[in-house]
């Protein structure tokens, strides 16, 4: 069966899933911009959405509204000791600090990433929620080695 695709508006729809979250355990959401490459790709990949009940920490991924009324899926890079959260994409390098505990209003529990289940305890999990997060200032130049050696393996296979 063909997986069916609908656009829809995504405050709308993320209005719905804060609704949703109080009664029903887990929602998906198909990943949408690119701040969370690598780890998650748009139009590729999904989260698995839960209820925050625990204390969230840094390496979290967290949907969150600001107060612009935006919608931002980032992950935790930092508690401030006001209790505050400090964010950043992935992909970012620039951090988003100030964010209260009440714009906070989802986790990610897992992912589909390139067609595979990740979640706590696989390798690209952990190895973004864990390493990827405190490497901000260094990701311009990783992901440029990454980029160069992906050139060059593909080269050589074709």
């Amino acid at each position: 069966m063909e997986e069916q695709v609908k656009t829809v508006d995504t405050a709308e729809l993320l209005e719905s899933y804060r609704e949703l979250l109080k009664t029903v355990e887990m929602l998906p959401l198909r990943i949408s911009g690119n701040s969370m490459a690598p780890f998650l790709v748009h139009g590729r990949d999904t989260v698995f959405l839960t209820a925050v009940k625990r204390p969230l920490g840094v390496g979290d991924i967290a949907l969150y509204q600001r107060d612009s009324g935006a919608y931002v899926l980032h992950r935790i890079c930092a508690v401030e000791q006001n209790g505050r959260y400090t964010m950043v994409g992935d992909a970012q390098t620039a951090v988003e600090r100030g964010i209260r505990e009440e714009q906070i209003f989802a986790v990610v529990c897992r992912a589909i990433r390139k067609g595979k289940e990740q979640g706590p305890g696989s390798f690209w999990w952990e190895f973004f929620e864990k390493v990827w997060v405190r490497v901000i200032w260094l990701r311009p130049c990783l992901q440029r080695m990454y980029g160069g050696a992906r050139n060059v393996l593909g080269r050589k296979r074709k």
